[in-house]
């Protein structure tokens, strides 16, 4: 355990967060996700949600803004304007996290599995609710 660090943010999870440079993206990716598939570097952490996954990642990793959209989400297959209720999860707590400054931009399915093959790394949850994938781009610390 550390001091002031959520314990479910594990030894792989801090070292993935810590190696990534300024413009490297990480996926918190849910149960349904194809992490094996597309992740350069997996870990899983099954026993957690990706709402307690995304806080916890959040109160260490600086969200970059300075570029456009650096918190993606996935639309709904063929509803493209559809919230879900993990997109909603995941607006609530950037809103939290950034006091509102940074918001969830959504992208088609198949261009956000593309967008995870390049990613830094693919946090695997056991999230059970549809649509619970994000994409943050680290930025950094002045």
């Amino acid at each position: 355990m550390l001091i002031g660090i959520d314990p479910i943010l594990n030894p792989d999870i801090l070292h993935a967060l810590r190696a990534m440079g300024h413009g490297d993206e990480i996926v918190i990716a849910d149960g349904s996700f194809p992490a094996e598939t597309v992740a350069r570097r997996l870990v899983r952490m099954e026993a957690s949600d990706m709402p307690r996954m995304l806080r916890a990642v959040l109160s260490v990793l600086p969200i970059d803004e300075s570029e456009p959209d650096p918190v993606l989400g996935m639309e709904v297959i063929g509803e493209p304007d559809t919230l879900m209720p993990a997109h909603r999860a995941i607006e609530a707590i950037l809103g939290e996290v950034t006091a509102g400054a940074v918001g969830l931009k959504r992208i088609e399915r198949f261009a956000f599995y593309e967008r995870s093959k390049q990613a830094f790394a693919v946090i695997a949850t056991g999230e059970r609710l549809f649509y619970g994938n994000v994409i943050i781009r680290k930025g950094t610390v002045a």
